[in-house]
C-alpha cells in the first residue's frame, strides 16, 4: 500500500469524509495525517471499485449506493490505525481496510431494512429506492464480497471475517427476537451490541494489526480496545437518536422510538419506577411510540430522564476500558489517535 499519485474529484469527496475524522483526532503530526489520509484515500477508491463490480450495472447500482453516500469511514480509518503497530505499507492492508467498511455497508442494508428507515447518510435508504428484498440481496453481495477479498488475503484474514460475519447475524438475530421471557433485558442489549457493533470495531483494528504484521499481545490489545468503543459507539448513536436533529446526523429523531428498538435509555427508562419516571415509562411501554404527539413528549422527557444520564455514565465506562487496554501499545501517533477516538465517540453525543 503506497501513496496514490492523484485522486478524482469523486474519490477526493468520499475519502474527504474519513479525512475529516482523522483530523478531528488533534494529530499535531502533519506528516501522519498526510500519510494516513493517502491511505484512507486508496482504500476509497478500492472501495468503490470492488461496491460496484457486479456483471449488472442495475446490480452495481444497488451495492454500490452507501458506498457512494459516503460516512465517516471509522472502520476503515480503524484498520489503517491497527497497521501501525506493525507495517502499514505491507501488501493487503488496503484490503483489510475495504473489507472492514464492505461488512459495515452490508449490515446497513440490513438494519435500515428491519428498522424500515427511509434515509441513510443524508440519502434515501435502499430499501425505499429498490425495495426491502433487492436491499436485503445488495447486504447479503457486499458480505460475500468482503469474504472474496479476505480469502485474497489468506486463513487468518478469512476465518476473522467469517467470524465477525457470524457474530454480526447472530447479534442481529437476538435484536429481532428479543430477550427471553426470564433474560435481564439489559444483558440482552449487550449481547446484540457485541455482536451488531463491537464485533465490526473489534475487526477491523485485528485484520489491519494482523495484515500489517503486528506482534500478536498488541493485536489482542488492539482487538480488546475494538470491543469496548464499539459498545461505547452504539450507546453514542442511542443517545443521538435521541437527541440530535436529523440534519446532523442522516437518520430521522427518535427513529429508534417510532420502530420500537429497545435502546440502552430506553431499557434504563423501562426499568425506572421512581416517580418522576412513570410518564415516560408509560409512553415506553406500550412499545413503539408512533403517535406525533407521544413521540414529541418521550424526546421531551428523555432531555433530562435519568435513563438518559444513566445511559451516558455507562457509554464513559466502556470508554475508560478501551483506554485502558492501548496499555500495552507503543506511545506514537497512532495510540494517541486512538485515545482521541474515546473522546470522539464521548463529543458526538454532548
Amino acid at each position: 500500500m503506497g501513496r496514490i499519485p492523484a485522486r478524482s474529484a469523486a474519490v477526493a469527496e468520499r475519502a474527504d469524509a474519513g479525512s475529516s475524522l482523522l483530523a478531528r483526532l488533534c494529530l499535531d503530526d502533519p506528516e501522519f495525517e498526510v500519510r494516513m489520509g493517502d491511505a484512507l484515500a486508496g482504500a476509497e477508491k478500492r472501495l468503490r471499485d470492488c461496491a460496484t463490480d457486479a456483471p449488472d450495472p442495475r446490480i452495481a447500482d444497488l451495492t454500490g449506493h452507501l458506498a457512494a453516500a459516503g460516512g465517516k469511514r471509522m472502520r476503515p480509518v480503524l484498520v489503517l490505525l491497527g497497521a501501525e503497530f506493525g507495517d502499514p505499507w505491507r501488501d493487503g492492508v488496503t484490503d483489510a481496510a475495504v473489507i472492514a467498511e464492505l461488512v459495515h455497508l452490508s449490515s446497513l442494508y440490513h438494519d435500515d431494512v428491519m428498522d424500515g428507515a427511509e434515509t441513510r447518510h443524508g440519502v434515501p435508504s435502499a430499501n425505499v429506492r429498490w425495495g426491502s428484498r433487492a436491499a436485503v440481496l445488495g447486504g447479503d453481495w457486499l458480505l460475500a464480497r468482503s469474504a472474496q477479498l479476505a480469502a485474497g488475503l489468506g486463513p487468518q484474514a478469512l476465518r476473522l471475517n467469517a467470524r465477525t460475519a457470524g457474530r454480526l447475524v447472530a447479534g442481529q438475530l437476538r435484536e429481532l427476537t428479543g430477550p427471553a421471557p426470564d433474560e435481564d433485558p439489559v444483558g440482552h442489549y449487550f449481547e446484540v451490541v457485541a455482536g451488531k457493533t463491537a464485533a465490526l470495531m473489534a475487526m477491523a483494528l485485528g485484520i489491519g494489526a494482523l495484515q500489517a504484521g503486528a506482534p500478536e499481545p498488541y493485536v489482542r490489545a488492539l482487538t480488546s480496545y475494538g470491543e469496548h468503543l464499539g459498545a461505547a459507539f452504539q450507546i453514542a448513536d442511542d443517545l443521538l437518536d435521541l437527541a440530535a436533529p436529523a440534519d446532523a446526523t442522516g437518520k430521522e429523531r427518535g427513529k429508534d422510538l417510532l420502530a420500537g428498538v429497545a435502546s440502552l435509555p430506553v431499557l434504563l427508562a423501562l426499568a425506572d419506577r421512581s416517580p418522576q419516571n412513570e410518564e415516560l415509562r408509560v409512553l415506553l411501554a406500550a412499545g413503539p411510540v408512533t403517535e406525533p404527539a407521544a413521540h414529541r413528549r418521550a424526546l421531551e422527557l428523555f432531555a433530562t430522564a435519568s435513563a438518559t444520564a444513566g445511559a451516558a455514565a455507562i457509554m464513559h465506562q466502556r470508554l475508560a476500558f478501551a483506554r485502558d487496554a492501548l496499555g500495552v501499545l507503543p506511545r506514537c501517533t497512532a495510540r494517541r489517535a486512538l485515545d482521541a477516538l474515546c473522546d470522539f465517540v464521548a463529543f458526538r453525543t454532548t
